[in-house]
């Protein structure tokens, strides 16, 4: 269940044997962000080959209440699934169905979370220093 004003750790993957090219990260990094200020806060976001890594905070609905996590994040998979399999040739689906989600509980842990998300492309042999990879995120102050 959603808690209003929470920040959540989100994690997905694709499905197995698919990689996502550098154009495609580029395709879901925007996607990630196209939302930012109207429906969540995207405090920061990393798109690997493989799987994707977001700290987010859903922001209030006019009509009360939070935006649903669910439906942000239904929304951009949809998109980038869409947008990036019609390129690709193949019918089906570009996600796997399930996807992570983690209540960030206080600072400490969120910024436990910002560190790991910035780093996992370190981790991955991607690159040797963060700020060099072309799709990771992070919100200015």
């Amino acid at each position: 269940m959603q808690e209003p004003g929470r920040v959540y750790f989100l994690t997905w993957r694709c499905r197995a044997g698919i990689r996502l090219s550098p154009p495609e990260r580029t395709v879901v990094l925007d996607s990630l962000r196209h939302w930012e200020g109207l429906k969540w806060k995207v405090f920061t976001a990393v798109v690997l080959p493989d799987h994707v890594h977001a700290l987010v905070q859903p922001l209030p609905h006019p009509g009360g209440g939070v935006y649903h996590l669910k439906e942000i994040l239904h929304s951009v998979k949809s998109f980038t699934s869409y947008r990036i399999m019609k390129l690709r040739g193949p019918k089906g689906s570009l996600w796997q169905d399930e996807s992570y989600d983690r209540i960030v509980r206080d600072e400490a842990e969120f910024l436990e979370k910002w560190n790991y998300i910035r780093n996992n492309p370190l981790k991955a042999g991607l690159i040797e220093l963060p700020e060099n990879y072309a799709w990771l995120y992070e919100r200015g102050a």
